[in-house]
């Protein structure tokens, strides 16, 4: 969807359901495989393009640099989606950004 419209053209979302990868491998498959093709649209992209108007799926427009940040922005709320779900089943999470709350707090420099 994200690559689709910072070419200008309009979403083709139809779902993100199990026809699309009914198995963790074939999961995987599909996220690198779109990953690869999103990667080559994005590096194209020149500074003129970022920052020209594109077309978002509910029929706005919006500056392409500031539709490739809502894409991050979106990545970042369905990760802490995930990292709360598995917190509350009681899974351990890998720290984000390489240490741990704990882990900061305890190398900080205390006033």
């Amino acid at each position: 969807m994200w690559a689709e419209n910072v070419q200008g053209k309009p979403s083709r979302y139809t779902t993100h359901g199990e026809e699309l990868a009914s198995d963790l491998p074939a999961t995987l498959a599909l996220m690198e495989k779109l990953h690869k093709e999103s990667m080559e649209i994005f590096s194209r992209l020149t500074d003129d393009q970022l920052k020209q108007k594109c077309p978002t799926p509910g029929d706005g427009q919006i500056t392409t640099s500031k539709w490739l940040r809502a894409m991050v922005e979106h990545e970042v709320h369905h990760r802490g989606q995930i990292y709360m779900y598995l917190g509350i089943l009681g899974v351990p999470t890998p720290p984000i950004f390489g240490l741990t709350s704990e882990q900061v707090r305890a190398s900080s420099t205390r006033l």
